[in-house]
């Protein structure tokens, strides 16, 4: 049995004693034994599916204790029964009915409870206005206790909604940046070398094996890498980002086979998190891509320093743009939230001697 329907047993014992002792009385029953079980079986035996049938019991129960207490069935001294029963049901009700219909049944409650205790105050010597005021008390806050708790679990589950969405957000950005990188930086290498291959097939045939085996191999590690970017939408242990700094080498490889002379440097950084590197490789990444697209043929220089617990990216080219990509371009803004999210800052732009720099820094305390 469950600790919830053990629950309900005990109230509806509870309920069942209370008013079966207070019908007896020291000369034996005051009513038939028939009534007395009758009003004892209906101020129990709804507790027992209260949650099944809220609305149904609590006016069950409502009625039975005002005709109870109104006749003298339940004398005054003995009202807590029907009062708990009442309770435990307005309770029910606030916890598992909608607000409006919650509302109804409990103002509707409230007032049986009430014509009951006044009838018996008039007729007899009832709980006087004491004691009617102290069951109002108690009935509306029963349902003002079941309602708060309904509106906690709605805000909880309404906050664990809007988490999930968020977060679902935010992976399908953060895919969306990573298959960005990945192909934009590939396609925009093979677009440059098929345009060199076009341009020499004719002039410079002797040329074109080598054009054509950089758009080959180019076109093999794009879809290497981009089996491994979606296969993160399978499982982690799919994934297989870069591991070290030391990957950069391979962006510099192909960066050069478009034309872009690049110098590497590369410091520290070995005890950076993997969060942290992969941000790195596609800032370079998103950077040199730009190079290629925009300034080719051009040197370009790589500084990757770890410096007090943050690494710092420095891309800096001396080409002249033909059309340099904007702020607001998709490239620069992926870097920008990726950096973001790391906590640390991001500039791009014009260097005053001519070409375009990058720069970005990725705290993550390595260094205290």
């Amino acid at each position: 049995m469950t600790l919830r329907r053990l629950m309900d047993v005990a109230l509806a014992s509870a309920a069942w004693l209370i008013c079966w002792a207070a019908a007896i009385e020291a000369t034996g029953f005051h009513e038939p034994v028939s009534l007395t079980v009758l009003t004892v079986v209906l101020l129990g035996a709804p507790l027992l599916v209260r949650r099944q049938w809220p609305i149904a019991g609590t006016l069950v129960i409502s009625v039975t204790a005002s005709l109870a207490l109104a006749v003298g069935i339940v004398p005054d001294y003995a009202s807590t029964g029907p009062l708990v029963a009442v309770a435990a049901m307005l309770y029910t009700v606030g916890v598992h009915v909608p607000k409006r219909r919650s509302v109804q049944t409990a103002l509707v409650t409230t007032f049986i409870l009430l014509v009951g205790t006044v009838i018996a105050d008039v007729s007899s010597d009832g709980p006087g206005i004491a004691g009617t005021a102290f069951a109002a008390l108690v009935c509306a806050a029963s349902w003002v206790l079941g309602w708060t708790l309904r509106e906690r679990h709605r805000q909880a589950e309404l906050s664990a909604a809007r988490a999930t969405e968020r977060a679902v957000t935010e992976e399908r950005l953060r895919i969306a940046r990573e298959m960005h990188d990945v192909i934009g930086h590939s396609l925009s290498l093979i677009a440059v070398k098929a345009a060199v291959a076009n341009h020499v097939a004719e002039k410079r045939p002797e040329e074109l094996p080598a054009a054509l085996a950089v758009i080959e191999a180019t076109s093999r590690q794009a879809l290497e890498e981009l089996r491994r970017s979606v296969g993160e939408l399978r499982t982690e242990a799919d994934f297989a980002a870069p591991r070290a700094l030391g990957d950069l080498s391979h962006l510099v490889d192909r960066a050069a086979s478009a034309g872009v002379a690049v110098s590497l440097d590369v410091r520290g950084g070995e005890d950076a998190p993997e969060s942290v590197v992969l941000a790195a490789y596609r800032i370079v990444q998103e950077s040199l891509t730009n190079v290629v697209r925009h300034a080719a043929p051009a040197s370009c220089r790589v500084d990757v320093a770890a410096v007090d617990g943050q690494l710092r990216i420095e891309v800096a080219d001396d080409g002249n743009r033909r059309s340099g990509p904007s702020r607001d371009g998709m490239g620069i803004a992926g870097m920008r939230e990726r950096v973001t999210a790391h906590g640390g800052s991001f500039s791009a732009g014009p260097c005053p001697g001519g070409g375009f720099a990058v720069v970005a820094t990725l705290p993550y305390g390595g260094a205290l």
